[in-house]
């Protein structure tokens, strides 16, 4: 066997794991040691943010011996102060109609980098930065990370078996939310609302694309947030789509 197919035997061991993983993490807990191994790096995390209001709904990492007894949340302060220099994070953020992968070095050089406050108050010792990002709702961020002490970049081997990954890491997130999350009970109106909220409408959009008053929105959504047992717009999109709608 070639150096190569070893690599893709390893590829696809990975992903077999994580199908077969028993547990109820989303995604699997196996998934992201799994893929360290893949892509070697001092912590691999994955992370879903709702940027308006701040809170991550849903964080797993690897283990990590350098906190100082801290941890991520002692940088949170400095990552919403400075969050605007992590010109990565913020590509993240954006939309994608499909997994999309990318590193720091991307967008500026190490150099640069560790001259920022952001890396200082929120990213330190992590030099070099490779992401996955998948799609999700208007407002979320739903990423894979792989962090770096060493400040040599991700090397294009190590780039292309994320992005040969990408995809597969989408499709093993999707099949773990789906088995995590309980059947949800609409009617097909409400739907139709949620659908045009994950596109970022706003009430008055809505009404108008849905030829209703924006009052009759309004009660729409409030039945959707009873029945799911959620009180935000950005919580029903992530209950219902756990994935970005493509309409």
């Amino acid at each position: 066997m070639t150096t190569a197919q070893a690599h893709l035997r390893h590829m696809a061991d990975v992903l077999d794991e994580a199908r077969r993983d028993p547990s109820d993490a989303v995604p699997p807990e196996s998934l992201l040691s799994g893929m360290q191994r893949l892509v070697p790096c001092d912590c691999a995390c994955f992370s879903e943010l709702d940027v308006p209001t701040r809170i991550h709904v849903n964080e797993q990492e690897t283990p990590y011996d350098n906190w100082g007894g801290l941890g991520w949340d002692a940088d949170l302060a400095g990552y919403w102060r400075w969050r605007h220099q992590h010109l990565q994070c913020l590509w993240v953020e954006g939309p994608h109609a499909a997994p999309e992968v990318t590193q720091m070095t991307d967008f500026m050089p190490v150099r640069e980098l560790v001259n920022l406050p952001i890396y200082g108050e929120a990213l330190s010792p992590f030099k070099c930065i490779a992401a996955v990002a998948l799609p999700t709702a208007p407002g979320r961020t739903r990423v894979f990370q792989f962090l770096r002490e060493e400040a040599k970049p991700f090397s294009e081997h190590e780039m292309t078996t994320l992005r040969l990954m990408a995809p597969h890491l989408y499709e093993i997130y999707r099949d773990a939310a789906r088995r995590r999350r309980p059947p949800v009970h609409l009617t097909l109106r409400e739907l139709d609302v949620l659908r045009c909220v994950a596109r970022g409408l706003s009430t008055g959009e809505i009404a108008a694309q849905l030829v209703v008053a924006p009052s009759t929105v309004r009660k729409h959504l409030e039945h959707a947030f009873a029945r799911l047992g959620v009180s935000s717009r950005t919580a029903a999109v992530a209950r219902v789509f756990p994935e970005a709608v493509a309409v």
